[in-house]
């Protein structure tokens, strides 16, 4: 069969390749690892694999894309998403970028193990890249092999549609693909490598554009290709920003710092931890992207990194998220000062990233807690909340959704001794937190929000079903000896995380003992 056949019912994508069409490439069509200058791109064909199969694909993300079930259980279907044919309209290519990796500038990066297959146009005329991530080398993979092992795709896979039911801004996957194929990874970096089974994820987003396509440009001093990918980005994926040339900018830059406000509000919301907050891997539309060795807060610690890699310095640990991702911002706003004929509208956009977060959270917590709204007086309340649970080692998904079914007339801690890891810290702590308790049930009933109603706000806020790293990691173990069974589960469970769903409580409790430094049930490294 030819490389570019049509391939069942496949062939009725609709592609509009814009980034290709629309912005220069790398005229070195060889696939050697360089650096790539006065490009935004480099073509490149994925690698084909020994045996392509389905494991799990997102319902929802297929249905968006017009293709039907039986398609996705075809034979033809894993051959196109598992690297070995393209559709007609198909135009592979890896993006040339660069990023602050842990704060310091690290060059060209790129596209090391990802490879947009194209730009397709989704079923209510949405347009929606079409990404393979561990599908072979390109120019950028320096020294790696531009493959993915089974275990970090079940993760992406998995917490790119957990992420979005739980409203949360993100990319989205299509499909998990097994390749029949070997990848070696050293898991802990300790000179231990090992086979283990490969995998490809097709990721799907509007735009996988970065901060750091923009800061590779910046630091090559390339100052026309810059502004024309910036002109090129605010036409294709900000098509409602209007006026001449630097009005657009600056409402471009600050819409940007105002996505990414909300995203990290949200992150906190669900207690969600990033783990490599580096300004390649942010998202110019606001999108939660690349996931690695992320996790969701068990026991309630704002100093928690799943990354081992970040376990010195704790730079992404849970609470200085939001720091992070203003100097992630201050950065691309370095990156684009060649642009403006002032630096004025960008200091205005990372203003709008502060109040735009701050009104976020505050509304965020609002609805945590069942109130209308904060009041300047709830600081305190908050604040001490936050302190007892750190310190009583509180689980935040299980306490949140526990505090909705609190009587406000005759407060007590019966309905949140599941979210205490410990009988000791809950008999130290029980005291101080029945005391926290008045407080706060005095504060809602001031509320005056009826009790049905309140407990609505807090259970759509609040939810009861995350992706815990080790339900992650039991359906990993389960698919490396052949069975999808817990994949499909857990993405069935997720895809109503705020629901109670009778019969799944095994999904919502805390994590058990022996997860607690099991690896890839708490801290995970970089290595796929």
């Amino acid at each position: 069969m030819s490389p570019l056949a049509a391939v069942g019912d496949l062939d009725g994508l609709v592609f509009d390749n814009a980034f290709v069409r629309d912005l220069p490439g790398d005229p070195n069509p060889e696939p050697t690892r360089r650096q790539v200058h006065g490009a935004c791109y480099s073509r490149v064909m994925p690698t084909p694999v020994a045996a392509p199969k389905l494991i799990a694909w997102s319902p929802e993300v297929a249905a968006s894309l017009g293709l039907s079930a039986e398609t996705m259980r075809s034979d033809a279907f894993a051959a196109v998403f598992g690297g070995n044919r393209l559709v007609a309209g198909m135009q592979p290519y890896a993006a040339c970028y660069g990023g602050h990796q842990f704060g310091n500038w690290a060059g060209q990066l790129g596209d090391g193990r990802a490879i947009t297959l194209g730009e397709t146009i989704d079923i209510d005329g949405r347009r929606q890249e079409l990404q393979l991530k561990g599908a072979g080398p390109t120019p950028y993979s320096r020294t790696a092999d531009g493959r993915a092992v089974l275990r970090s795709s079940i993760r992406e896979f998995l917490c790119s549609e957990a992420m979005h039911h739980l409203g949360v801004p993100t990319t989205r996957a299509l499909s998990l693909v097994a390749t029949g194929e070997t990848v070696v990874r050293d898991m802990f970096y300790d000179g231990n490598a090992r086979p283990e089974q490969g995998a490809i994820v097709c990721r799907v987003a509007p735009s996988f554009i970065r901060f750091g396509n923009f800061e590779i440009l910046a630091a090559r001093g390339d100052t026309a290709l810059l502004r024309r990918l910036v002109e090129f980005t605010i036409r294709r994926d900000f098509a409602g920003i209007d006026g001449d040339a630097d009005t657009r900018m600056a409402r471009w830059f600050e819409t940007v710092c105002r996505r990414t406000a909300v995203m990290v509000a949200h992150w906190l919301r669900v207690g969600f931890v990033h783990g490599v907050m580096n300004t390649d891997n942010m998202s110019i539309l606001g999108l939660t992207i690349d996931y690695g060795p992320y996790g969701w807060i068990d026991d309630f610690d704002p100093g928690w990194t799943p990354n081992t890699t970040d376990a010195a310095g704790r730079r992404y640990r849970f609470g200085q998220q939001a720091q992070i991702a203003q100097w992630n911002l201050v950065q691309l706003a370095n990156a684009l000062v060649s642009l403006f004929s002032s630096t004025a509208p960008l200091a205005a956009g990372l203003e709008c990233f502060v109040e735009t977060l701050e009104a976020e959270q505050s509304a965020m917590t609002a609805a945590k807690l069942g109130f209308t709204s904060c009041r300047d007086t709830d600081g305190t309340l908050v604040g001490d909340l936050y302190r007892l649970m750190q310190d009583a080692e509180v689980d935040m998904t299980i306490f949140f959704r526990g505090l909705a079914e609190v009587d406000l007339a005759s407060p007590s801690l019966e309905p949140l001794r599941e979210a205490f890891y410990t009988a000791d810290k809950l008999a130290a702590s029980g005291p101080a937190f029945e005391r926290w308790l008045a407080a706060y049930a005095g504060r809602a009933l001031d509320d005056g929000t009826a009790p049905a109603d309140r407990r609505a706000r807090m259970n759509a806020a609040n939810p009861r079903f995350v992706l815990r790293n080790y339900l992650a990691q039991q359906a990993i173990d389960l698919a490396e000896q052949g069975d999808a069974s817990l994949i499909a589960e857990l993405l069935d469970v997720l895809r109503h995380p705020y629901d109670d769903q009778p019969g799944r409580d095994r999904f919502a409790e805390r994590r058990p003992d022996w997860a607690r430094n099991r690896a890839g049930c708490s801290m995970l490294s970089c290595s796929s």
